[in-house]
């Protein structure tokens, strides 16, 4: 308390200054910002779901999905390891969950084991180390295979479907220029999308369910879809519908040229009308290139996820691996379609579990319960602080207010997404945060009680207070810590403003009020505390 330094004080009402700067953003609305120079701090802070609307989706990944894929994938690479062994086969397939097949000739037993070994992955722990699990279970009975998925291998497999669809979405939504969207996984299968902001859930539900799964195949000019209808399919065809109802398809099974390899998709127009341009990489290009090479004054059907949008004629070799997709878009879905490409293919469907869309009337009411009960918490602790401890409880109420001001400015700059519990949290600050001036002003009084001068009992009740006022924080930033570390959601936002509230209200209960304490004493030198 002696000689309290000035370039500390200095530098505490410089925080404080700052803080405020930082506060201001958020009482200016968001074109008055924008239109402000850069250099300025624009930060504001970020309401959630509950506080300004928006949409919120539950999603399960089709598990089921995710296993015959899987299983599909192992069909063709047993085909393609027994053919280029010469290994005769028949009957492989998919049956029943298992994909199975007999050797012709069951001396070949021995070698079929060893490829087939190759091909059983071993599966990952949780710490990301090979183990001595593998995917598949294969038996062997007389010269047939099958294999079927261990439950580790499906359990492994829909959790690295869940982590790529959450990379996928959150892309996706990215693309869109929402801010500070919730994207976070629920249980073994579930996704949970929360947009705050958004008006149109039906678009968020179109742009994050498609599985918008690319690909390129030749158009079988021959064959009839009235015979594809009627169940007469050539060899290594399939009958594909086209978009909206229109024109259907048989086309080749062959995938030419897959989604995967683009590297960019945009809307664009030709003659007046919406379409989405791609640009594959150098592989795409270089496939995409050598097909319509091969293949001039046929047609090339672009399918989206087993629906044919267009199937243009090749009217000439295309080697700059770029192309045009068309099919009487609208510019809306034409940006769709491109914001979906650019994004990538989720791994497997997602099916709605749970759909909910708070209105921006309830956002509203929200925020404005939430701004009376702060100010009511404000006010009855500022009252009570003031009636009870007097001029100490006004230095109190001043660094309760500034306490407030930084916990604002903080969340700005992280830009935080601030909900409905993060609220609360803050309103529980102001309360841990006179708690601790409590502390100190009732040591204050012991000291006083004791015989201590007043310089000497402010010097001691601050000094003594402080240790704890640092245990009691500490523990509870670590219960908040722990909090936004393993919930979810809303419990996260109580977790931010609290941890954040715990840092702001130590420096201002230790360092805001004994600087006021300092000043006045310094110019009053009184003979007694009004305590």
């Amino acid at each position: 308390m002696r000689g309290y330094p000035t370039w500390k004080a200095a530098l505490v009402g410089l925080a404080c200054l700052l803080g405020l700067l930082l506060l201001v953003p958020n009482l200016i609305p968001r074109a008055t910002l924008d239109a402000l120079p850069d250099w300025l701090p624009k930060r504001q802070i970020t309401l959630g779901l509950d506080l300004q609307g928006g949409s919120h989706l539950l999603m399960e990944v089709d598990a089921g999905a995710v296993v015959q894929e899987r299983l599909e994938t192992l069909v063709g690479d047993i085909r393609q390891t027994l053919a280029a062994e010469r290994i005769g086969y028949r009957n492989l397939g998919l049956r029943g969950g298992e994909v199975g097949f007999e050797l012709r000739d069951p001396g070949t037993a021995d070698a079929v084991r060893d490829k087939l070994a190759a091909l059983n992955l071993r599966l990952n722990s949780a710490a990301g180390f090979a183990t001595t699990e593998r995917e598949f279970e294969v038996t062997e009975n007389g010269g047939r295979f099958a294999l079927r998925l261990t439950g580790d291998g499906r359990a492994q497999l829909l959790r690295a479907a869940v982590d790529q669809s959450l990379e996928v979405i959150r892309r996706r939504i990215d693309e869109t220029g929402t801010r500070e969207p919730t994207i976070q996984r629920q249980g073994n299968d579930r996704v949970l999308v929360q947009v705050p902001g958004e008006r149109d859930p039906e678009r968020i539900k179109r742009l994050i369910g498609q599985t918008a799964k690319l690909t390129f195949h030749m158009v079988d000019m021959e064959a009839s879809v009235a015979d594809a209808r009627a169940g007469r399919l050539p060899p290594g065809t399939e009958l594909l519908e086209g978009q909206n109802g229109e024109a259907a398809y048989v086309v080749r099974r062959r995938t030419e040229v897959s989604g995967e390899n683009l590297v960019d998709a945009q809307p664009s127009f030709q003659n007046n009308e919406p379409v989405v341009s791609f640009r594959f990489d150098q592989t795409g290009a270089r496939k995409f290139g050598r097909i319509t090479q091969d293949n001039v004054g046929r047609l090339f059907a672009i399918v989206l996820d087993d629906k044919v949008i267009s199937a243009p004629r090749i009217r000439e070799p295309i080697l700059g691996g770029s192309g045009i997709i068309s099919g009487n878009f609208t510019v809306e879905s034409a940006n769709d379609l491109a914001v979906l490409l650019r994004a990538g293919a989720l791994p497997a469907p997602l099916n709605v579990v749970e759909e909910r869309s708070v209105g921006p009337d309830l956002g509203a009411d929200s925020v404005r319960a939430g701004e009376i009960a702060g100010v009511i918490g404000l006010v009855a602790v500022a009252v009570l602080m003031a009636v009870y401890y007097g001029l100490f409880g006004l230095f109190a109420d001043v660094a309760l207010l500034v306490n407030i001001v930084l916990l604002l400015a903080i969340l700005s700059v992280l830009q935080a997404t601030l909900t409905l519990p993060g609220i609360a949290g803050i309103v529980l600050t102001m309360g841990m945060a006179v708690d601790a001036n409590v502390l100190i002003f009732e040591r204050i009084r012991e000291e006083v009680g004791l015989g201590r001068t007043p310089l000497s009992a402010i010097d001691t009740g601050f000094a003594e207070a402080q240790r704890t006022i640092v245990d009691a924080n500490l523990t509870t930033l670590i219960a908040a810590v722990l909090l936004f570390q393993f919930g979810t959601g809303p419990v996260k936002g109580f977790a931010v403003t609290l941890s954040v509230g715990i840092a702001t209200t130590m420096f201002t209960a230790i360092v805001v009020t004994r600087l006021l304490i300092s000043l006045w004493y310094g110019r009053r030198r009184p003979a007694a505390l009004p305590l």
